[in-house]
């Protein structure tokens, strides 16, 4: 059985993006493979954030994957920091980590453009993100297209590694492709992303999902009602794709053709979809809310299972690269 890992950052409640993008599957992956999911805090740290809301966020982001169909009797589900050894691998790594590839990622360049102070946190993402994975030697990460570039520096740095310490230990891991695309945000330019305010929450309560949806931009070329547009340039129609039943897909694209609907019957209609479709997920997310208890026992649980098997690879790891083991260990 192949073994799964991926990671999701502390930016609290899920949103629609982060579900449609990489949870739903995850949900799927669960009951194929040796899954393991981690909430990635380590990585938050790598850019300005706010370390007093930190925990909240870790905590509801954990409730929210559990709520939408995470199984920790399928998977495991932890918090990166509880398993140090995430982070004493990236540092081993580091040692043959090109700079160079380093220095191409394109997240990185993006983001570093728009800081006056750049960390070396943010340089070293993608080597932390390797040990993630190498750590538990997964065969297999589930990727969204935009992280391709990382996990193929990811492989690298495995060839690297085995090829310097002169063994082959650490697999090189694939990809497994996500099936659905990269989701827009409201606003119909960016990525869903909760720092851009153009999201859906899972936990979004149905008043709320009609007035973020209410505005949200549509085919510019509907100036009015009686204006026809075209549902594939359009972004509420993608969510349809996605919400929507396939009869009602085909109807709301000749509805926008033909402009026999305006944009706000459409969104009504995606409206009621996602309201519907999200309603388990939010009344497993109260439970949970009210038993949070059981949100931290699954989590440490998972670490519990993962630091055994990361300790078992870190074990090697140091006896491969040269270091004394402690003394008195056996």
């Amino acid at each position: 059985m192949n073994r799964v890992f991926s990671g999701i950052q502390p930016s609290g409640e899920l949103h629609i993006g982060n579900y449609l993008g990489a949870v739903r599957n995850w949900v799927a992956l669960q009951a194929q493979h040796e899954c393991i999911f981690c909430i990635v805090d380590l990585h938050a740290i790598s850019q300005p954030y706010d370390q007093k809301t930190l925990p909240a966020r870790t905590m509801d982001m954990a409730t929210g994957l559990l709520a939408a169909g995470l199984d920790p009797a399928k998977c495991s589900l932890f918090v990166q920091s509880h398993v140090p050894e995430h982070a004493e691998l990236a540092w081993a790594l580091s040692a043959v980590a090109p700079v160079g590839e380093l220095e191409r990622m394109t997240q990185y360049k993006d983001k570093a453009t728009r800081m006056e102070t750049v960390p070396a946190a943010l340089l070293n993402y993608p080597v932390l993100q390797a040990a993630d994975i190498l750590v538990y030697k997964a065969d297999k990460v589930p990727v969204g297209e935009d992280q391709l570039q990382h996990l193929e520096l990811a492989r690298e740095i495995a060839r690297r590694w085995n090829a310097r310490f002169g063994e082959e230990f650490f697999p090189e891991p694939q990809p497994l492709l996500s099936p659905a695309k990269r989701i827009v945000g409201l606003d119909g330019n960016a990525k869903m992303s909760k720092s851009l305010g153009n999201t859906i929450g899972v936990l979004d309560g149905p008043d709320v999902i009609w007035e973020k949806l209410r505005p949200a931009v549509t085919d510019p070329a509907r100036k009015t009602k009686k204006d026809p547009g075209n549902p594939d340039v359009c972004n509420i129609y993608h969510l349809h794709e996605l919400f929507s039943t396939p009869d009602q897909v085909t109807h709301v694209a000749h509805q926008c053709r033909t402009a026999g609907w305006g944009c706000l019957d459409c969104k009504r209609l995606l409206a009621d979809n996602i309201i519907a479709a999200l309603a388990p997920i939010r009344e497993r997310a109260a439970d949970l809310k009210a038993h949070p208890e059981r949100v931290r026992e699954v989590l440490e649980h998972g670490a519990a299972h993962c630091r055994r098997l990361a300790g078992e690879t870190m074990a090697r790891v140091r006896d491969l690269m040269g270091f004394v083991p402690p003394f008195g260990a056996r």
